[in-house]
């Protein structure tokens, strides 16, 4: 599996449904809009939707060279974790992986988007693979060379992984992902329950071997005790080439409003690297002059793009998690 940080074909976005939304459906339209044009400006985005909602999609967006719609049946919005992920061999060649999907636990319907890896291969005469067991796109950080950051939270959560062992784990994602190390933090962000503990907002590769890592700065932060643990754990780690790991702490942690349940954290870790830029989720305003400078640190290469996410994190994630990219490289043939 490549890097997030690597060299796009395209990336994808599910354009948000009625179901999953329905507490904020025509805000999160328009922050996943405000997404897709800022992705539209460094490469090519296809944008699933269902049939019923293209009209709304197409009177959103400005439809053309970049944009695309691409039609589907769907349950949700959160295509990092429920679409397919990709994958690349040694010549290059690019295919997808379809990992089982159970709606967070059984939380949502899933049957729709179990389906789009296979009807988004055939569209594009890719080949595709189908695990037999559940990995989560927003579950994972992997680094483009065989290392690989999860949770023991989510990854061997009984409302998944039933019976499976650590070591069952890591074997499965070498056979479907190549990943030869595997480094296992405890848990998520305390408010994180709705996908118990995904990886993406605690911490992101933004190059082999170099991290972005959220902490906290507040003893009075709940998240305070378990960032320190993470830093532990990532400060003694070493990845699949025996390197001591690089750390970019980000410990500046902004929330929502309280809304169905409290407030929502929104860290700038869970954005979205693509080419030449990267998007950085904001709840007002503009990005932390702070953040920006750990940011640039982080991709100096990169235009650093705040992008509104009020509504997407309130509902419990963030611009990462509606996101997922296509590495460039030749389509392996089905």
């Amino acid at each position: 599996m490549p890097g997030r940080f690597e060299r796009h074909q395209r990336s994808y976005v599910q354009w948000p449904t009625e179901p999953l939304y329905r507490w904020s459906l025509e805000a999160a339209r328009e922050e996943y809009a405000a997404t897709i044009h800022a992705i539209a400006r460094f490469e090519p985005v296809t944008v699933i939707v269902r049939p019923e909602d293209r009209g709304s999609a197409a009177a959103i967006l400005s439809l053309g060279e970049e944009i695309g719609l691409l039609e589907m049946p769907l349950d949700d919005a959160w295509i990092r974790d429920s679409g397919p992920i990709f994958v690349r061999n040694d010549t290059g060649e690019v295919a997808l992986v379809q990992f089982q999907f159970n709606g967070w636990g059984g939380r949502y319907a899933s049957g729709n988007d179990m389906q789009v890896a296979p009807r988004l291969a055939a569209h594009l005469g890719m080949r595709c693979y189908e695990a037999p067991f559940i990995c989560e796109g927003g579950g994972i950080s992997v680094d483009g060379q065989g290392t690989l950051i999860t949770t023991e939270q989510v990854m061997r959560n009984s409302n998944r992984y039933s019976g499976m062992s650590r070591s069952d784990v890591e074997r499965g994602l070498l056979d479907y992902l190549g990943i030869e190390k595997v480094i296992w933090l405890e848990r998520g962000l305390v408010e994180d329950w709705s996908t118990d503990g995904h990886v993406d907002n605690n911490v992101e590769f933004v190059s082999p071997g170099v991290l972005l890592l959220q902490t906290a700065n507040d003893p009075a932060n709940p998240n305070y005790e378990i960032c320190r643990q993470h830093l532990g754990v990532l400060k003694s780690a070493r990845d699949t080439r025996g390197r001591r790991l690089e750390i970019i702490e980000v410990d500046q942690l902004p929330y929502t409003d309280a809304v169905h349940g409290g407030p929502h954290p929104a860290p700038c870790v869970n954005g979205y690297v693509i080419n030449d830029a990267f998007l950085c989720p904001i709840l007002d305003g503009e990005i932390d002059s702070a953040v920006r400078t750990l940011l640039e640190k982080a991709y100096p290469n990169r235009e650093i793009v705040p992008v509104p996410s009020m509504a997407i994190s309130r509902d419990g994630g963030g611009i990462g998690c509606i996101t997922q990219q296509q590495p460039a490289g030749p389509c392996a043939n089905p």
